[in-house]
């Protein structure tokens, strides 16, 4: 069995223009300075040139130094804006148009081609970096569709699907050459949200090896899905954790829509670690128990709670619920040696 390496942090959630949020060298020291020992840094400007990444092993070698001067070690690289870009809707061209870089704003297939370039480019710098995953998002295409009314065309979720599995394949297999997984984080918003989507997508892709799945059990409990079992049928495919949580009360008022509320004043919420209603008890023992080979990455988001509050006690809520595995069984004690000759007396055979 193999024991989760952790905590980690995805820098995300915390990078900004002042020290020490800054650049890569100040985000490391500050994460290691609260008891993190892995960093997951997104392929913003500020933290990686992801061209120089890609293109020169030199390169790569100076700036896992730098985690390595702070004693923290790069977990993945995240490309979840660039993913997203991969397959925007229309209706959502505005929206995400501020994601794409300055040139191709305005032009969706321009930004689309941008956005698979950036992937693969990301796929060749994780390989510099000696990374197994890379996290992200899908992008969508159906996710205006959602809710079977008014009422869809035939074939319409099966087209989507199609193109989203046509953009996706030449990614994933320059991931594939990298030898990298690639690793979706299920959300909404997302054309792959849920079990259901994933499997659609894998089997328009002939079950491509390097899709795979990032766990994050506080989208699940938003969309009211069983995470555990989540785990139990997907784990083979699970090769990134998020450790977010999440609440979910519904009232007389609002469920799992929300009504258009914002965050506050939703039914689900993402909540700071230990404040919310995930079993990570729960979640840990089954990760354990699969051997997810990994590391716990502390994603910070909540609707209250001061954010560096929230890396800080992630940080020991984090350390504190990852199960070091036993190296034999709890009872081996009590072996009786029985041999071959013993076992067929035993059987009566």
């Amino acid at each position: 069995m193999k024991t989760i390496k952790g905590p980690a942090i995805f820098l995300a959630q915390f990078l900004g223009d002042d020290p020490p949020f800054d650049n890569l060298a100040h985000m490391a020291n500050w994460a290691a300075g609260l008891g993190f020992k892995g960093i997951q840094v997104p392929v913003a400007p500020q933290l990686i040139d992801l061209e120089q990444a890609a293109a020169s092993q030199t390169y790569c070698d100076d700036w896992l130094g730098m985690a390595a001067d702070a004693g923290v070690t790069v977990t993945e690289l995240a490309s979840h804006l660039q993913g997203q870009l991969v397959a925007v809707h229309p209706a959502y061209d505005l929206l995400f148009d501020g994601f794409a870089a300055p040139q191709v704003r305005g032009n969706p297939q321009a930004r689309t081609e941008w956005a698979i370039a950036q992937l693969k480019l990301a796929a060749k710098a994780s390989q510099r970096l000696g990374l197994n995953s890379h996290v992200t998002f899908s992008g969508a295409l159906a996710w205006p569709y959602l809710y079977p009314w008014p009422q869809r065309p035939a074939g319409l979720v099966e087209a989507a699907f199609d193109e989203l599995a046509r953009r996706w394949k030449p990614i994933l297999d320059a991931f594939d050459e990298a030898g990298v997984d690639v690793c979706y984080e299920l959300h909404p918003g997302e054309d792959l949200h849920d079990g259901v989507t994933f499997e659609r997508f894998l089997a328009t892709l002939n079950d491509h090896r390097r899709a795979n799945i990032l766990f994050d059990p506080s989208h699940y409990v938003l969309q009211q899905l069983d995470y555990l079992e989540f785990i139990d049928i997907y784990h083979e495919r699970i090769k990134a954790f998020h450790v977010k949580d999440a609440e979910f009360r519904p009232t007389g008022r609002q469920g799992v829509y929300g009504g258009y509320s914002g965050w506050v004043e939703r039914a689900g919420r993402f909540r700071s670690l230990g404040d919310g209603q995930v079993d990570f008890r729960a979640i840990f023992s089954k990760m354990a128990q699969y051997d997810f080979p990994g590391w716990a990455v502390l994603e910070w988001e909540c609707a209250l709670k001061h954010p560096q509050d929230g890396a800080r006690e992630g940080a020991e809520f984090i350390r504190r619920h990852i199960i070091r595995v036993a190296e034999r069984a709890f009872d081996d004690f009590a072996e009786s040696g029985v041999d071959h000759a013993q076992l067929r007396r035993v059987l009566g055979i």
